[in-house]
């Protein structure tokens, strides 16, 4: 129990390596950037110490000195893809422009590694150093906003979320004119009236354009994060 207690909560509350054994081959941010390729090229299932340890041409107990588990190996991973935003802009300006510019680099981060989304859902919530950084530096984009400490916490919770919910949808592909005219087809049976009239009114989607895939991101991140920060909303809401 006392062990227990003791125990470092994090793999960053401990040196980087153990004390004892020869000198350092390798350092914990080059073990981690293996472990990230690995993740990119073959999925999160295939990122085990073993084949870390092959992948790096060491055995697997070598690693154990830098990491003391897989999980913690995973919450390294995370943490560096959250080392790749920039956060070297100083706030100021416009607060929405700043939160907003953020989400876009949040998105692009989960494009770029798939595996993450589907990790933060099985690890919860460890930050790492990183993770940190952008969490501070998304509440002094913040700071001129209107609403409480409690509410600005939640638009980046928000932030965060969507970026994850609108990577997967744009990794997922697929045609939206081809989506909307399967919904179409089926309002048009007269069983969806509401369905029916919304698509009606709204008309058919403009074709997929590449250069325009973040428009609706965006578009709901400047309808929802001021509503969510309006100053007449109490805590409670």
């Amino acid at each position: 129990m006392a062990d227990r207690e003791t125990r470092p909560p994090t793999v960053w509350s401990r040196p980087d390596r153990g004390a004892r054994g020869p000198a350092p081959e390798r350092s914990r941010p080059q073990i981690t950037g293996a472990a990230v390729a690995l993740a990119d090229e073959e999925g999160l299932a295939a990122v085990s110490m073993r084949a870390l340890a092959q992948r790096l041409g060491t055995g697997p107990a070598s690693l154990y000195r830098y990491v003391g588990s897989r999980d913690e190996l995973l919450d390294l991973m995370a943490d560096a893809v959250a080392g790749e935003l920039d956060l070297s802009a100083a706030p100021g300006g416009d607060w929405l422009d700043g939160l907003v510019g953020l989400a876009l680099q949040s998105k692009a981060a989960h494009l770029r590694h798939p595996w993450l989304a589907d990790l933060n859902d099985r690890r919860g919530e460890v930050l790492g150093p990183h993770a940190v950084d952008y969490l501070d530096h998304a509440l002094a984009i913040l700071a001129p906003a209107p609403g409480s400490a409690g509410q600005k916490l939640e638009a980046v919770g928000l932030l965060g979320g969507l970026a994850v919910l609108f990577a997967r949808r744009e990794a997922g592909g697929g045609d939206r004119s081809d989506r909307a005219a399967h919904l179409a087809a089926v309002a048009a049976e007269g069983r969806h009236p509401h369905l029916l009239a919304a698509l009606t009114e709204a008309g058919a989607p403009p074709p997929a354009d590449p250069a325009d895939r973040d428009a609706l991101f965006v578009r709901l991140l400047r309808r929802l994060l001021p509503a969510m920060l309006d100053e007449g909303e109490g805590e409670g809401g």
